[in-house]
């Protein structure tokens, strides 16, 4: 399946983009080229790959919860963007928060930010375990999201004291996805969450499935979570 960002993102999504929006795509995908010369940003740089592995990627997000106007996203761990920063470029009716704890690749999220002139968009520089304790961010946010962090059990430690009751947690997984979920069912329920579903897609010339796990918020995370840096990885619950 080839085609435009615009074409693929409308045959695999339903997702509308604007010519402006398409060139707000083009620029970041030359920011991420230029900077990642310098600084390490990501493996995939072939144009094609940045928008079928991130750009496409980032959007099937859309497949577990709608984009709503004045929804509340946070992508934890985001890197360089993905999936917060096509998702505010696509939905720029929606809120989104960038947290990441290199300093590095949160000036090139603010240049970014700057560059394509997108308002509602804020970064934290911040660790998740930190943030989940910070009262501007813990159970602020209706949809919280991650890309390649960590493992389930460690993650949802990290994802679930930001949402709000009655929002979501998505971790962007592949072929471990129901092994992950079985593994952190005790955690998931000790934080507040109840395991939703696995919606399973693929996307054009990539040969593996990729998996949104999905974990609704249903109750209040104990004060005690998240506790401090780097215990949920090498503590899991």
């Amino acid at each position: 399946m080839g085609g435009t960002l615009a074409e693929q993102a409308a045959a695999l999504f339903g997702i509308t983009l604007t010519p402006a929006q398409e060139a707000q795509f083009a620029r970041y995908a030359e920011e991420l080229a230029a900077w990642n010369r310098h600084t390490n940003l990501t493996a995939i740089t072939e144009p094609k790959a940045v928008q079928v592995r991130h750009f496409l990627d980032s959007l099937s997000i859309v497949r577990a919860v709608p984009m709503t106007p004045g929804l509340r996203l946070i992508d934890v761990g985001t890197g360089a963007g993905f999936p917060g920063l096509p998702l505010r470029i696509a939905f720029p009716h929606i809120h989104v928060t960038l947290m990441e704890a290199t300093g590095k690749k949160v000036a090139f999220l603010d240049h970014v930010i700057a560059q394509l002139g997108l308002t509602g968009t804020q970064t934290v520089h911040a660790r998740a375990e930190d943030a989940g304790h910070l009262p501007q961010h813990r159970a602020a946010y209706d949809v919280v999201v991650a890309r390649a962090v960590a493992r389930l059990p460690a993650l949802a430690e990290y994802l679930l004291p930001l949402a709000k009751v009655g929002g979501c947690c998505i971790a962007m997984k592949g072929a471990t996805a129901a092994e992950e979920v079985r593994d952190a069912a005790r955690a998931i329920d000790l934080l507040g969450g109840r395991f939703n579903r696995i919606e399973s897609l693929t996307l054009p010339d990539v040969e593996e499935t990729h998996h949104l796990v999905i974990i609704d918020k249903v109750a209040h995370t104990p004060r005690t979570y998240p506790r401090q840096a780097g215990t949920p990885t090498r503590k899991p619950l």
